[in-house]
């Protein structure tokens, strides 16, 4: 398990697009037949991946953790971003379909993952943060999602939020999950940009073409940056910085933040002619 050392304002002003993209982004997920897992010290997150092809996978722990299972003092939301699949919790087994979402609480010692068909195999996105209680564990599918329209056409940012882990829907100690899909004619996401100081938040871009990229804005509103970000890579964003992007084509994009608090309204707006 890789671990990232999140860098704080005064270092990131000085860092290079290659210190940037080896602090921010995590471009190493979804490998066929495998998991993957990084731990970032911000909230102590853990961002992952599974792709099962011709044989399950079980979540095992990590050596960084400190822990006898995964789960055991953590938990743990996915995801489905691939062909339909399942997700065995403690011998409980649930079918995600393509974007369905999976809260497992903490507590759960067993999990693993299988696809449908290994043709076609699920791609499930792990997003995980400390629990200090146990929620249970429930599916919710796309249908079943809270839904949220932003934005106009005339700006380029009409937009549907899919809610699934919050405070009014799927039950969890810290983490919120859910994903944004932008209307065809539209390529801003989170624009204008704002910050949470008492939450950070991971950005995973995917359903985006392989020639295409999202330019991904970060940084304090006074001194922005960018990373170029390629399909299924995610982007990690501390309490200090602003997080919008702009792609050169369709796109959509799974937002999770772990923390002090669930609510969406807590939010500091940055105005747009701020920015720097």
């Amino acid at each position: 398990m890789k671990i990232y050392p999140m860098a704080d304002p005064i270092r990131y002003s000085r860092m290079t697009t290659a210190e940037l993209r080896e602090t921010f982004l995590v471009d190493e997920l979804f490998g066929p037949g495998a998991i993957a897992a990084v731990y970032v010290d911000l909230d102590r997150t853990v961002i992952g991946s599974a792709v099962p092809t011709d044989r399950p996978l079980d979540l095992g722990t990590y050596d960084a953790l400190k822990s006898s299972y995964f789960t055991e003092r953590r938990e743990l939301g996915i995801l489905n971003l691939g062909g339909t699949g399942t997700v065995s919790a403690d011998g409980t087994r649930y079918e995600l379909e393509n974007l369905s979402c999976l809260y497992i609480g903490r507590g759960t010692e067993k999990i693993s993952f299988a696809s449908a068909h290994p043709q076609d195999p699920a791609a499930f996105y792990l997003l995980s943060y400390p629990a200090h209680r146990t929620f249970p564990t429930k599916l919710v599918t796309k249908l079943q999602a809270e839904t949220t329209d932003l934005g106009e056409p005339a700006t380029c940012n009409k937009r549907r939020i899919h809610k699934y882990i919050h405070a009014g829907g799927i039950e969890s100690c810290q983490l919120v999950m859910g994903f944004t899909a932008l209307e065809t004619g539209s390529a801003w996401n989170t624009m204008p940009p704002h910050t949470h100081m008492r939450r950070s938040e991971v950005y995973l871009y995917f359903n985006l073409e392989e020639a295409h990229r999202v330019m991904h804005l970060m940084g304090p509103a006074q001194e922005t940056r960018h990373l170029m970000v390629a399909n299924r890579q995610a982007v990690i964003s501390p309490e200090w910085s602003i997080h919008a992007g702009v792609g050169t084509s369709a796109y959509t994009f799974c937002w999770g933040m772990g923390g002090e608090n669930q609510a969406f309204s807590d939010m500091d707006p940055v105005a747009i002619t701020s920015l720097k």
